[in-house]
């Protein structure tokens, strides 16, 4: 007798070989078995809400968008320096839904992106874990076209006028020289920055695990030298929090808020966000390149890039004059055909 068909007499043996190769190749299993591996808040939550969803018969191609999504949200969250979802407030989603967009997605991405979060959510409040006071109003996307919001260059004058506070200057006016999100200036640490040669690793980028690098002005350089020493050298984070954790975006959103008020600026519809803007926009009117820009704002699309480029009167003003002057000048040789 074969060992298949000894198998096939022994129902114990093949049965429990068959039922465990097909549990293993369930998309529940190999999804949370993907979970397991992960650092994230509400790890165990996220875990029983992806069995509730598998138990409801969901296709694999919801149970992959379900997974992707929230995982990539709780991620955000995490780095943002919060770990309990019952500390989940609508800036949290709406600072989501913003560096989803800044990244490149197309509106209609993350709005899908959004509904499998959302639902996550839902079934938290139904199940009295979290509060669900942070998605009673509905969320507004920006339109897919919306240019950028930058700092007009007096307002940028005023504001940092009034920044006194030795952490918050440091963290500003990195933002602002850099142009990193406030995700990854929040999640650095002390190896990151490199003082001597005025940049910034970040050694894992937002969408791809190839990071770069980026560098800093001397008003930036002088902010951090003044940081680094008055903060704790025991922490590991850069900018911290409570404990030793990273400052929360909340926090960071908070006291820029407070400046800009201060400043008088409050009616302007200024983000921290803006900071990156106004570096982008600035850096074109000053004549770079849209190619060596993209790199350092970590686009992968260079059309994401080029929104910036229509905030850049200057630049568009100087370059028509120069060829221009080319044209007036007889220099321009050839038949048009």
């Amino acid at each position: 007798m074969t060992e298949t068909q000894a198998s096939i007499l022994e129902p114990g043996k093949g049965e429990s070989s068959v039922s465990s190769q097909h549990r293993a190749q369930t998309p529940i299993n190999h999804i949370l078995e993907r979970l397991s591996a992960l650092e994230l808040p509400a790890k165990e939550q996220f875990a029983n809400y992806l069995r509730h969803k598998s138990r409801l018969n969901h296709k694999r191609r919801t149970l992959d968008g379900s997974f992707t999504s929230t995982m990539l949200f709780l991620d955000f969250y995490r780095k943002l320096g919060k770990y309990d979802l019952k500390d989940l407030e609508r800036s949290d989603l709406e600072a989501f839904i913003e560096h989803e967009q800044d990244r490149g997605l197309k509106i209609s991405t993350v709005k899908t992106r959004m509904a499998f979060i959302m639902a996550f959510l839902h079934f938290l409040v139904e199940q009295n874990l979290v509060s669900g006071t942070a998605m009673k109003k509905p969320i507004r996307f920006k339109l897919p076209d919306a240019l950028p919001r930058a700092i007009a260059p007096k307002d940028l004058r005023k504001l940092l006028c009034v920044i006194h506070n030795t952490r918050d200057r440091a963290l500003i006016l990195l933002l602002l020289r850099t142009g990193i999100r406030i995700g990854e200036a929040l999640g650095l640490t002390l190896n990151d920055i490199d003082l001597r040669d005025r940049k910034v690793h970040l050694f894992q980028g937002e969408k791809n695990s190839m990071g770069r690098v980026v560098y800093f002005s001397d008003d930036a350089f002088f902010a951090l030298k003044r940081w680094l020493k008055r903060r704790d050298p025991g922490k590991q984070f850069l900018f911290y929090g409570q404990a030793d954790r990273p400052l929360c975006y909340s926090a960071a959103a908070s006291r820029f808020k407070k400046y800009l008020s201060r400043a008088k600026l409050t009616e302007k519809g200024y983000t921290v966000h803006s900071l990156r803007h106004t570096y982008a926009s600035e850096l074109l009117n000053a004549g770079m390149r849209l190619e060596c820009l993209q790199k350092l704002m970590g686009h992968q699309d260079i059309e994401m890039t080029g929104r910036y480029a229509r905030l850049t009167d200057t630049t568009r003003k100087e370059e028509y004059f120069r060829a221009m002057g080319k044209i007036e000048k007889g220099e321009i040789d050839g038949d048009y055909r």
